[in-house]
Parts: structure tokens; C-alpha cells; sequence
């Protein structure tokens, strides 16, 4: 998998920057009115976005007992930003093009942003409860790369808090080399509330990580995946994963959508293996 801004809170002063309340309670407003916006663009079943917008206001009530520095307060708006930007191109279903449909029902289609690029959305259902599929892509991101070729590695460089990480992921080049070895370094943002799971995310700077040898720094997002109960089968997983990459270097636009779309594809097919190796190890 090749992984995973605009404004949030944009006339925060300095001094909310170090109040940990303000920025909670600017993004707590922020995320609710985008997911009302996402509620009334929708053409599905929008309870699972009510539930979020409900439980939103939980942004400024849960608050660190320990201040965060300048630093980690910019990591953690902009995770918040990534959240936001995400929900919003997601909640507008206009404009979207099918790329890929598989025999499954898994599907990967696209649109193109005037301010992003081309975006990528795969839909997918897992046959695991949701407790599972969150556990290994937000507990284990570490260990993604035993169980996705398309990952070397994923690192966790610094937590912030209960929901903010910075991480540091390296691609595996496609075969024959199409696409060489790509790193990035991004901060992720997880929320979970009630029934829903948020991980969203974008590229980041950070001093300790610089570029590495034998790698291209690509950047993404804005990116995030939403996790959901299958409605009426709650063993059952609707997994939406919004993508967002530059994979910068020289490289055709139709080599980059075909590379893309079939990473998300192939990305489905190797979680779901590692869920039904891990289930059957559990057996």
C-alpha cells in the first residue's frame, strides 16, 4: 500500500496554539459542519456520519493532562486537517469515474481536484468484524509489511496524544521497477467514534527523518480510510479508503492511475488473506 492540507482552524493565534482547549474546540466545530455537509451530499446511508457528527464534540472534551509543545500542536492540526479535507471530498459524490471493478464487488474509482490532483477511492467489504480490521491497520501499523508486499516498512517516529502519530513508511517497488522505491513521512490522525473509525492523514516534515538513500520522498494526501459495520451484518466490514499521492520523479500519468487504482486492489486482497490467517492461527 502507498499510504497514507488545507485550513482547519485558520484564524487560531499563537495562543491557542498552546491552548490545547481552543484547537479542540475550532476542530470539533470544523469537522461537524463538514460532516453535515457530507451528510446532505450523500446518496447512501448517512448514520454512521451522524454518529460521528454527534459525538464530535467528545474533539474538546477529551484533553491531554499534559500540554503539548508548539511543534506537536502543528502535528496535531494537521492531522485535524487531513480529517476535514478528507471528509470533504468524500461527501461529494459528484464527478466520480469508475477505474477498477472486481468480480468480488471491490471497486476503485477516481476523480480530479483543481487544488489536489486525482484522488482514488476504493470500496470494499471485509468479512471481519471491525474491531479486527482497526486493530491491524491502526494497533499493528507496524507489522503491515509482513503482510503487504507492496510495504517495506511502516515506523512509528513520535505519538502525540492519544490520536496523532508521525510515521515513517517505505514502498516496495512495483514490478520490473515501473515505479522505484518511494518513501514518505506523514502524519496520522484516528478517531473512533461509536461505530465509526477515521484514519486520515498527509505528508509531513520531519528534522529526524530526512530523505533516504535509495529512495524517492513522495507525498500524500490528503488520505483516509473509514471503517464501518456492514449495515445488517455486523461481522462484516465497509472499509473506504480515500488516496492521495504524488509519487513525484518522471513518470507517465497512465503508468501512475494504473499503478495506483491496483494498489488499492491488491491492498484488499492481502488484508483480507491476513485477517483469515490470523483468524484460523486464533482457532
Amino acid at each position: 500500500m502507498l499510504p497514507a492540507t488545507f485550513k482547519l482552524c485558520a484564524a487560531i493565534s499563537y495562543r491557542h496554539l498552546r491552548n490545547m482547549t481552543g484547537l479542540r474546540r475550532q476542530a470539533a466545530v470544523t469537522i461537524s459542519q463538514e460532516l453535515s455537509k457530507f451528510a446532505c451530499h450523500s446518496t447512501g446511508p448517512s448514520t454512521w456520519i451522524n454518529q460521528v457528527r454527534r459525538r464530535s464534540s467528545l474533539l474538546s472534551s477529551r484533553l491531554e493532562e499534559k500540554p503539548f509543545s508548539e511543534m506537536e500542536m502543528s502535528y496535531v492540526k494537521q492531522g485535524e486537517e487531513a480529517l476535514q479535507k478528507s471528509l470533504s471530498i468524500l461527501g461529494d459524490q459528484d464527478g466520480w469515474k469508475t477505474e477498477t471493478v472486481v468480480d468480488n464487488g471491490d471497486k476503485v474509482l477516481s476523480k480530479v481536484l483543481p487544488d489536489v490532483g486525482k484522488v482514488f477511492r476504493l470500496e470494499v467489504v471485509v468479512d471481519q468484524p471491525l474491531d479486527a480490521v482497526y486493530s491491524e491497520l491502526v494497533d499493528n501499523m507496524e507489522q503491515m509489511g509482513d503482510w503487504n508486499p507492496n510495504v517495506k516498512e511502516v515506523k512509528i517516529l513520535q505519538k502525540i496524544g492519544k490520536d496523532t502519530v508521525i510515521t515513517h513508511e517505505k514502498a516496495a517497488a512495483t514490478p520490473g521497477n515501473i515505479v522505484g522505491p518511494r518513501d514518505f513521512v506523514s502524519v496520522r490522525c484516528s478517531k473512533r467514534r461509536g461505530s465509526t473509525c477515521v484514519l486520515a492523514g498527509m505528508s509531513t516534515k520531519y528534522g529526524a527523518m530526512p530523505e533516504q538513500e535509495g529512495f524517492i520522498r513522495a507525498e500524500n494526501g490528503p488520505t483516509c480510510m473509514i471503517l464501518r459495520p456492514l449495515p445488517g451484518s455486523p461481522s462484516q466490514t465497509k472499509l473506504t479508503w480515500l488516496l492521495s499521492i504524488d509519487l513525484k520523479g518522471w513518470l507517465p500519468k497512465t503508468i501512475i492511475n494504473q499503478v495506483l487504482s491496483q494498489t488499492q486492489v491488491d491492498f484488499a486482497n492481502h488484508l483480507r488473506e491476513h485477517l483469515a490467517r490470523m483468524v484460523a492461527l486464533n482457532c
